[in-house]
Formats: C-alpha cells, structure tokens, sequence
C-alpha cells in the first residue's frame, strides 16, 4: 500500500441534501487547489428524492400532495443517472477524491466504488455484484446499493448510497434510474433483521482503503477540514 496516499473520513449524521452537495462543492475547491487530500464523507439525508442529469421528474409517480404528505423534497442535482431516493437508514459516501493519482478513467473509477461494497458486504454474509448496464451493487437480483457521480477537471463528487435499513416504501413512489421501485433492498432486508448504519462505517471504510490503496485518516484534528468545510 503506497506510504504517501492518504484520504480524510468523517460520519456527519443526517444532513440536509443542499448542505451536503454545498459541503461537497467546497471540498471540491480545496481539493483542486490542493489544500486537502482526498475525502471521503459518510452521512445520511432526511427523506429526498434527488434527480440526476439524464433523468427527471417524469419518474417521479406520484403528485406533490402525496410527497408533501411523506416529507419527501425533491433537489436536482448534477450527478450521472436518474432520479434515486435517499433518507435515513442509507449510508451515503461521497469521495472526493482526485482522479490524477489513481486513474482518471471513469468507468474505472466507478468499478472501483461498486468494489468498495461489494468487499463490504461479505462483513455481513452477504454476497454483492455487478449488472452491467445499471451502476451500482445488487444482491439476489435486488438493488442495494447505486452510484452516480460528478468530476470536475479530475475532481470527483457524489458517490454511492447504500441502502442498510433504509424504507424501502420509498423507492415505489419513482422509478430509481429507470427501474421499477420494488427492485430495491436493504441490509436489513436481505438479514432478516434490523442494522443501524453506525454497524457499517468502519468495516466500509476498511474496504475503501484497501480498494483505493489509501491510509484513512481520522480524528478532530485531521478531521477539521471537513467541519470548516460544513460551516463555510
């Protein structure tokens, strides 16, 4: 494992998802400039629907009432793929990571963030994999995990969302990327029994550093970039 590759990680919660592609964006910039090394953020969203670049609010199926009556919102964003639901119970990480230093081949870079779950999930006796025309990590013919990334001038944002004891009730009101709701399962699905998304940070992070080849970084201090970065 290369000695001089490190990456910085924080758990923040729940966030809002503005905050959070604001957080992202800031992260972005310093990283460009070479300020921070790369970052990987892990969090969780209140109830949102959040529609990426090629598809929209046409698969959303039901009307604004009904949102409103879920406290569901609905953010556009400038991820990759469509439209997917995030809310509590999913563990959401966002790399920002410079592309430079691994491989700045996307399709690469995605592989490798299917990967990171896909070694995770044994953790759990689990056995993850690919399909290979939607990204992302399936299990008995179930979605559990999806990816949609950014990258800016080799600067990456967005990531994965994986679904632990996510409401699953959720996904049927659109059709996530394209597919129909009740394609999507959780962790806590598949075992039978409930899995708090604290249970998965650490043996997720174990496997983002052996897949990208990192030294993982934690702490208040190294920490700090990421909470300056929060609050502006």
């Amino acid at each position: 494992m290369p000695s001089n590759r490190v990456y910085i990680a924080d758990y923040l919660g729940i966030l809002p998802y503005d905050s959070a592609l604001q957080l992202q964006q800031r992260l972005m910039q310093e990283r460009r400039n070479g300020t921070i090394p790369d970052v990987l953020v892990l969090l969780q969203h209140p109830p949102v629907f959040t529609i990426g670049r090629f598809r929209g609010g046409e698969d959303i199926n039901v009307s604004k009432e009904i949102l409103t009556q879920q406290g569901i919102t609905v953010c556009e964003t400038n991820r990759g793929g469509g439209i997917t639901y995030h809310g509590p119970g999913q563990l959401v990480g966002y790399p920002i990571v410079n592309l430079k230093e691994y491989n700045p081949n996307i399709r690469d870079y995605i592989w490798k963030l299917e990967e990171v779950i896909i070694k995770l999930l044994p953790f759990f006796n689990i056995q993850g994999y690919r399909v290979s025309q939607y990204p992302g990590v399936w299990v008995e013919e179930q979605k559990i995990c999806s990816i949609g990334i950014h990258v800016s001038r080799y600067i990456t944002m967005h990531g994965f969302a994986l679904n632990v004891s996510t409401d699953l009730t959720h996904f049927e009101l659109i059709n996530p990327c394209g597919l129909n709701g009740r394609v999507m399962t959780s962790l806590s699905k598949v075992l039978g029994y409930h899995v708090e998304v604290e249970e998965v940070v650490e043996p997720l992070l174990d496997c983002f550093t052996t897949v990208f080849e990192s030294k993982c970084v934690r702490g208040d201090d190294q920490c700090l970039a990421i909470r300056n970065a929060l609050n502006g």
